[in-house]
């Protein structure tokens, strides 16, 4: 079980490690014809998928510290691809969604995706693709709330 384990852990790191590196994001930001600092680019990515979202819950979602996320969230608000709300729970806190502008960036974004994940994916069967998928979400669920203080 512990060879497993390890193997895994080093799956994980490359897959970590292909979405850390700046080419792949450079390539999809080309690919889809915007303009988006690439430092900015997976935030408003994380930011359209978890919207709405707090500063303190983006920065932990990404893995950086609040202070450096909320920098880099007002250059987002700065360039009109992010909104601010306040929470319905507590009007202390604002959350982030997507403009209308970032709402269209990252729709232009996913379909570069998705073109792209068509070409590395091409020789999987749908099968193997969807088997892949639920798996991936299963292992997603169970490892979110490891490491998380309680």
């Amino acid at each position: 079980m512990s060879e497993w384990a390890d193997d895994l852990h080093a799956a994980f790191f490359d897959l970590i490690g292909f979405f850390n590196r700046p080419e792949p994001d450079a390539a999809l930001i080309a690919a889809a014809g915007i303009k988006l600092d690439r430092a900015l680019f997976p935030l408003l990515v994380r930011i359209g998928l978890k919207a709405p979202v707090s500063v303190v819950e983006l920065g932990h979602i990404s893995g950086r510290d609040h202070s450096t996320v909320s920098r880099q969230v007002k250059g987002l608000e700065e360039l009109g691809l992010v909104e601010r709300q306040a929470s319905p729970h507590d009007q202390r806190v604002r959350l982030l969604k997507p403009s209308a502008e970032g709402r269209a960036m990252l729709k232009r974004l996913t379909v570069a995706r998705r073109a792209v994940m068509e070409d590395v994916f091409a020789g999987w069967s749908e099968k193997d693709r969807a088997a892949m998928l639920k798996l991936l979400q299963r292992a997603v669920k169970a490892t979110a709330e490891v490491g998380r203080k309680k």
